[in-house]
């Protein structure tokens, strides 16, 4: 029983200081926003260099959205602000399904998306935060229901993989919400996203693996997962949380 209590106190523990550095990284993301350097916030694809060097090297070809089996690739536009014509991804709209050989670096003719990328682990495209965990429907103890997904499931599907992700989708109504950890499509998901127990609630944590690919912001029915571009792991929670 002391061990339960302690792990208990741990995880609480753990989910203050991580909605601490959620609060940090909101405020940051704010005062940036203000910034003309939004460039900055860009979500990009996998592979993709530092801003300065992916905006030199990037030639606006638009190579890897044509080959994202996803559609998950958009092309900034004028209202986008710097960075015209450049690709980035709108998380909340289509994350980055990790893609078997990454056929938008193999696309990219002229290495901004760095052809070094090969496995998941050398993906770094930001990191996610949990936003507002009370609004979970997890940890509100809500099965997920179709109304909660209709706008999932009613995507446009191009191909099988689509179709697939629309079926595994609809498979989950009338469950206990866990779609941001069980469609996330890191090979070892359970190191980037897990569902816990936490207060006999079941919650999403995230971990040191998250690559930053949006799948779990796409997924989430409440809306309360954000991914940060750019960052690292330690950036948002610290090397001791």
């Amino acid at each position: 029983m002391k061990a339960i209590k302690e792990k208990k106190v741990k995880l609480k523990k753990r989910f203050f200081l991580l909605s601490s550095a959620i609060l940090f990284t909101n405020l940051s993301l704010n005062l940036q926003a203000k910034d003309k350097k939004t460039k900055n916030l860009f979500l990009r694809p996998p592979g993709a260099l530092n801003p300065k060097e992916f905006l030199s090297s990037c030639i606006k070809c638009g190579q890897c959205v044509q080959v994202c089996p996803y559609y998950c690739l958009k092309i900034a536009d004028i209202t986008d602000g710097f960075g015209i014509a450049t690709p980035y991804i709108n998380a909340n709209e289509r994350g980055c399904y990790l893609c078997d050989l990454f056929p938008c670096v193999l696309s990219c003719p002229s290495g901004a998306l760095s052809h070094d990328t090969t496995l998941v682990s050398d993906v770094k495209m930001g990191v996610a935060v949990i936003t507002e965990l009370n609004s979970c429907l997890s940890f509100k103890k809500k099965r997920l229901k179709q109304s909660d997904v209709l706008n999932l499931i009613s995507y446009k599907t191009h191909n099988q993989k689509e179709k697939d992700v629309v079926e595994k989708i609809k498979s989950k109504v009338g469950e206990k919400c866990d779609l941001c950890a069980s469609l996330c499509p890191h090979p070892e998901s359970f190191k980037a996203i897990e569902m816990i127990n936490l207060d006999d609630k079941k919650a999403p944590l995230i971990k040191e693996a998250c690559v930053g690919c949006g799948v779990c912001a796409e997924v989430c029915p409440a809306q309360i997962i954000e991914i940060v571009p750019q960052a690292t792991y330690s950036k948002i929670y610290g090397d001791n949380i």
